[in-house]
């Protein structure tokens, strides 16, 4: 280093910083909150579509049909732009494990609710949600973990 340089023994410039670390996104549960809510919103006011063929009097017509699309984290963090480790960060702060929670609950009420008026797939919610029907199929009685099940259907 040169002489004229500012960062000298001594030096304590970064002491001037106003803040140390970046300003939170969210600085309260109730932002946050709101950001859910508008995703929940955002979700509600573009679902997905199917397209199907519908005949009347011999003639097909393309029709698009409207399906529920489903809350998830993921979904969330990506709206909110923010990355799973800040949202993790969050479920861990106390102030906003109220919201956090409500977030959780609202996310898992309407994939399982939507499963089972048979608006989502529910094979597909139920693995997600960890609802798994465990069903006895050795001689001893003993559970099979899936993952013995698929590697011996492989031949891994």
């Amino acid at each position: 280093m040169t002489e004229d340089t500012k960062f000298k023994p001594g030096n304590k410039f970064w002491e001037k910083r106003s803040s140390h670390g970046r300003k939170p996104i969210f600085e309260s549960p109730d932002e946050l909150e709101e950001g859910a809510i508008d995703y929940f919103n955002w979700c509600h006011d573009n679902p997905l579509y199917e397209d199907k063929v519908c005949s009347f009097q011999g003639m097909n017509e393309h029709v698009p049909l409207a399906k529920l699309r489903a809350f998830t984290i993921e979904g969330l963090l990506i709206r909110l732009e923010i990355s799973r480790g800040t949202w993790d960060n969050y479920c861990e702060k106390p102030d906003f494990l109220e919201v956090t929670d409500w977030i959780k609950m609202v996310i898992y009420t309407q994939k399982f609710e939507g499963a089972a008026a048979g608006q989502l797939n529910p094979n597909i919610i139920a693995r997600d949600l960890g609802l798994a029907d465990k069903q006895d199929i050795t001689a001893t009685g003993d559970l099979v973990p899936f993952s013995e099940i698929k590697s011996g259907v492989d031949g891994d």
